[in-house]
């Protein structure tokens, strides 16, 4: 009377199968071709380089990409916020600009853990 031990078999993650995967990279290529012409516009909206918001807008995906978005989280050039950095960019140049984008994203971390 011996019985056969059955163990559960080894399940593949969803995110593994070749569906997912072909779905989430077409995704991707679509995202990053629509965010090409955002981020120039909207570099030269604000008045800088469009290769620092080409370059910006790159950087910005693969932390994305690494930390994970939230469903209501925008992670993209706005048009706000060109509009809005654009005084200090013109007037104090691209180093204070990525001085109050690091600030800006301090501030949203520290808001985000209380």
């Amino acid at each position: 009377m011996s019985r056969a031990l059955s163990f559960p078999r080894p399940t593949r993650p969803a995110w593994l199968s070749p569906t997912v995967a072909r779905t989430e990279i077409l995704a991707g290529l679509v995202v990053a071709l629509a965010l090409i012409p955002e981020a120039i516009s909207f570099s030269i909206l604000a008045g800088v380089d469009p290769q620092v918001g080409l370059f910006s807008s790159f950087v910005m995906a693969v932390v994305i990409a690494f930390t994970g978005g939230r469903p209501a989280m925008i992670t993209a050039a706005t048009g706000a916020i060109a509009l809005v950095v654009a005084p200090l960019a013109l007037e104090y140049g691209v180093q204070y600009l990525f001085a109050a984008v690091i600030l800006g994203g301090i501030f949203q971390v520290l808001l985000g853990l209380v």
